[in-house]
């Protein structure tokens, strides 16, 4: 199972933006939808998709929140022809934030908003190993400018099987970005790979919940742990959210949610909503009690 899944929150669009990405990529599938009734957001649909082999949940719960840049999505294509593939089908109705072109970087690239508002870059890797097919990649702007070394170092202490790769840095002539700050860097974060930028740009956007990464979770000792070292703004503690030092969104979730979501009883789906409605920090035992009374 994937241990940590991106989190996508749209307005209404969720299930026909899920049907919209399955169609870029080979292989992809619905995984599950479940629809809740009476939060405090109405009926909400969860979406799980597989795109490339992994994981995402899309969630439909009204206009709290807005996708921004400040959280991206890298495909990794083979050819030049599939970065125009797939920039032809992201654009239509959509923004163009980098144009498709040939960069230092990449001899095809280009940065796109989709016109659900998600934000993709679409880079051809030459004769770089792709191990993953799409790498949420995370802006440091703002306030936030410049954390992202001290972040991913931060996130690389708390996770099992992690690591940080190669750091670009911007040098001595790329202001308003300082010499030290980071251009970009991957890291790996429980065998899943993500990457990370600074931008000293004014930006007028930044992290929101729109976009969160869950944290899959078998114990509640799992639970409290990542708690207790990701939460840092307790009034965004909410219904298994929090919100760490540096303003980036989780989800710190069980594992058993997932099959007590899917269940097919309306009476225990429920009871478990509702419980799961009142806690701050998910626990375990009340959601088990929730279900099964």
């Amino acid at each position: 199972m994937q241990k940590i899944v991106p989190h996508l929150w749209f307005d209404k669009e969720a299930d026909e933006a899920a049907k919209f990405y399955m169609s870029l990529f080979e292989g992809s599938k619905l995984k599950d939808k479940t629809i809740l009734n009476d939060t405090p957001s109405g009926s909400v649909d969860m979406i799980t998709i597989e795109l490339a082999g992994q994981e995402f949940m899309l969630l439909s719960a009204g206009p709290l929140f807005k996708f921004t840049p400040a959280v991206s999505f890298l495909i990794a294509c083979s050819s030049v022809e599939e970065v125009e593939g797939l920039w032809e089908k992201l654009i239509e109705n959509g923004a163009a934030l980098m144009p498709i072109d040939a960069y230092p970087f990449s001899e095809k690239y280009g940065w796109v908003i989709d016109k659900y508002g998600l934000s993709w870059q679409v880079m051809y890797m030459g004769d770089f190993e792709l191990k993953q097919k799409i790498t949420p990649t995370l802006m440091f702007v703002g306030d936030q400018c410049g954390n992202a070394e001290e972040a991913i170092q931060f996130y690389t202490t708390l996770f099992k099987d992690s690591s940080v790769g190669h750091i670009l840095r911007y040098g001595e002539d790329a202001a308003p970005n300082g010499a030290n700050a980071i251009q970009h860097v991957d890291f790996v974060l429980e065998n899943q790979t993500f990457a990370a930028m600074d931008s000293a740009y004014e930006h007028n956007f930044t992290f929101n919940e729109a976009i969160s990464l869950m944290v899959m979770c078998d114990t509640q000792e799992e639970i409290d742990y990542y708690w207790e070292k990701l939460s840092a703004v307790p009034e965004a503690e909410q219904c298994g959210w929090l919100k760490d030092k540096y303003g980036f969104s989780w989800q710190i979730v069980p594992t058993m949610m997932n099959v007590m979501m899917q269940t097919k009883d309306a009476a225990k789906l429920v009871q478990v909503t509702e419980a799961f409605l009142k806690m701050k920090k998910f626990d375990i035992a009340e959601a088990i009690r929730a279900y099964e009374k």
